[in-house]
């Protein structure tokens, strides 16, 4: 076993993502960052991300990120919220197609939230962002999501009152319909 590798969990594997727009496939690397990747196999195979909206699209002034990873039902994010993982080492940079997860200035801050890096942010490298896998088909799919809302959902409403909000204030916004390890 390597560090921190939960049973069950392999080396590498991909996780196909059913969105309203399409399909995308993420492969996993744990050896860029294990903690992402046994947090991200934990996340996928209980269906948490079955229904997530793609809430943050921001592609201006120049590509930068697409993130999700509020689940939409209140009760089950909020058993979430509080549920950090320890920060990885950066191993693999942050560029584009490459997936990790979104964090606050604390250390050891990642949780649920994705990002799926949509240009070259390897400034991201330096503030701790461990990439944890890479979009390896349907990265179409992935610039073909809805960014008519750029950042207008707010998160905190998001994590109170889920996709019933989203689903009333931002009713376009694409999103995963069903997530699963292939």
């Amino acid at each position: 076993m390597t560090e921190a590798n939960k049973p069950g969990v392999p080396e590498t594997f991909q996780a196909q993502f059913t969105c309203t727009n399409g399909v995308f496939v993420v492969e996993c690397e744990r050896g860029w960052a294990p903690n992402g990747v046994d947090r991200f196999h934990e996340l996928v195979t209980s269906g948490f991300y079955d229904e997530n909206r793609f809430f943050r699209v921001v592609r201006s002034p120049k590509p930068f990120v697409i993130q999700f990873g509020i689940n939409g039902n209140p009760g089950v994010m909020q058993r979430w919220r509080a549920a950090a993982i320890a920060d990885d080492p950066v191993r693999q940079s942050n560029a584009r197609g490459t997936v990790c997860f979104a964090a606050t200035n604390a250390p050891n801050s990642r949780t649920t939230q994705i990002f799926i890096n949509l240009g070259d942010n390897r400034f991201l490298d330096d503030m701790r962002f461990a990439a944890f896998g890479r979009v390896v088909c349907g990265m179409d799919v992935v610039d073909a999501i809805n960014g008519e809302y750029g950042e207008q959902p707010d998160q905190s409403a998001i994590q109170r009152l889920g996709n019933a909000y989203l689903e009333e204030r931002f009713p376009n916004l694409d999103y995963v319909k069903k997530a699963e390890i292939i």
